[in-house]
């Protein structure tokens, strides 16, 4: 059984009533590179996967989701701390990746996303002739990165 505390009714009443985030939440992620791909990696817990949308409008990245809480008929509420939610997250993926081949799965109440690195994004070496038949000189190509997926605050 619940003890009741007022302080505590008090103080979610009061942030509920002067927390200026009513619009969408923003969700806790971790983005890195692994090789030929990005891997962005967000907790959302309590969501429905089929509430989750991901889009990508030209360079633009958008992840939204929805968590919705069962009123349930007849129910007599001790404590609800949990509530429904909105949110949301955008990245822009700069040139560097392939947006076709995007792809994503949900699992635990993390989304994973994979963000493949486009062909002309990776690193590869040119060759340099020369007159002669002497040697071939071999350059790498660098800032292969500088291109990747950057993070646009809201």
């Amino acid at each position: 059984m619940a003890t009741y505390d007022p302080f505590r009714d008090l103080d979610r009443l009061a942030t509920s009533l002067l927390d200026a985030r009513r619009g969408p939440r923003r969700m806790p992620m971790d983005l890195y590179r692994d090789g030929d791909h990005y891997v962005l990696t967000a907790d959302l817990p309590g969501i429905d996967p089929g509430s989750v949308d991901i889009d990508v409008d030209g360079q633009l990245l958008t992840i939204r989701a929805e968590r919705t809480l069962a009123a349930g008929e007849g129910v007599k509420w001790i404590t609800r701390e949990r509530e429904a939610a909105s949110f949301l997250r955008q990245l822009n993926l700069g040139q560097g990746v392939d947006t076709d081949r995007i792809s994503a799965s949900y699992n635990n109440g993390v989304l994973s996303v994979t963000i493949p690195v486009s062909e002309r994004a990776k690193p590869r070496k040119i060759e340099v002739a020369t007159d002669a038949d002497a040697s071939v000189i071999a350059a790498r190509e660098s800032g292969a990165d500088a291109s990747g997926p950057q993070l646009i605050e809201q």
